[in-house]
């Protein structure tokens, strides 16, 4: 038999407990919390007394939960296609470039109507990590049919189901 976090082998008593709880209709976790065991050892208790436990509770957390994490990593895209959108935009806008230099380590400042390319780079590059990052997120829905949205507008414009290539 397994043992408990004390040390104590499993007994009679924990097999009684796992038994009665089970038909009061507590769930392994709950069983495991009140008589002080290890999921798992109910788990074997239950298994060898021939219970088992309804999983339809946890199946339905589990959707709900994945459910809750696609929510959230829809969120955190759209949070991430925003930083993307606000640091390229900074690639175009006044910045002030500053220096600590010379023997007094003097603080000097000047405003230039756009970042220094170095900085548009370091912009961009974090720019881009935000943008891929999102995607990797949130996958753009693909045409079920291959076409560009542009490609669809036209067929249905020209009257169906031809592209202007075709």
């Amino acid at each position: 038999m397994g043992l408990k976090k004390n040390d104590i082998p499993v007994g009679e008593a924990d097999e009684e407990a796992v038994r009665q709880l089970h038909a009061a209709g507590l769930g392994r976790n709950e069983i495991a919390r009140q008589i002080v065991r290890g999921q798992r050892t109910v788990s074997v208790i239950a298994a060898r007394l021939g219970l088992t436990f309804d999983v339809t509770m946890t199946e339905e957390a589990t959707r709900h939960r994945v459910a809750q994490l696609a929510e959230k990593r829809a969120i955190l895209a759209d949070a991430l296609t925003d930083d993307a959108l606000r640091l390229s935009a900074q690639c175009w806008e006044p910045a002030t470039v500053y220096n600590f230099g010379g023997k007094d380590n003097k603080y000097e400042y000047k405003d230039v109507p756009e970042p220094p390319a170095a900085d548009k780079r370091a912009l961009m590059a974090a720019a881009t990590a935000a943008a891929a990052q999102s995607l990797r997120l949130v996958p753009p829905e693909t045409d079920t049919q291959g076409l560009a949205a542009v490609d669809a507008w036209l067929r249905d414009v020209m009257g169906g189901g031809q592209t202007p290539t075709e």
